[in-house]
């Protein structure tokens, strides 16, 4: 895995893990990288140092602790409207797991009653189902969707 400092057309710099350089390039190209704080699919590689690990056997003189920094209001508020947003889904459609492809073109092409729904799809099935007329949105991925 390589991991990239990004930074969008609004300045918001953010981080992103790939399993190599071709394939940020490929979800770069195809709009899949986006802004963690704006959406926005306009991104770039920012500059970065190399990670050079500390040496094994030096010890810290003090143990170093990560503190959490004051929340900016305006990603409370994202994060809490990405949540009502995920909530409503999961309320007003049916879940189909990883047969999503499958079931919204059976849905476009009225092969089944038409219903909201949600589930997985790799993102070369959601190309080809955009591709094919077929009107996909990707569900926000939460920080407690990792746990």
């Amino acid at each position: 895995m390589i991991r990239y400092d990004l930074i969008c057309d609004k300045g918001h710099e953010f981080d992103g893990w790939f399993r190599d350089s071709a394939t940020y390039d490929k979800q770069a190209r195809r709009g899949f990288v986006a802004c963690s704080v704006c959406g926005s699919s306009k991104v770039e590689k920012q500059l970065m140092a190399p990670g050079i690990p500390a040496k094994s056997n030096r010890k810290d003189e003090v143990p170093q602790r990560m503190v959490a920094g004051p929340v900016d209001p305006r990603v409370a508020m994202m994060m809490k409207m990405m949540r009502e947003m995920r909530q409503h889904v999961e309320e007003n459609a049916d879940y189909v797991g990883d047969k999503f492809a499958e079931e919204a073109r059976k849905i476009h092409f009225a092969e089944t009653e038409a219903r909201g729904i949600y589930g997985e799809a790799t993102a070369d099935e959601a190309t080809a189902l955009i591709e094919e007329g077929i009107e996909v949105f990707p569900l926000p991925r939460l920080p407690e969707d990792g746990n």
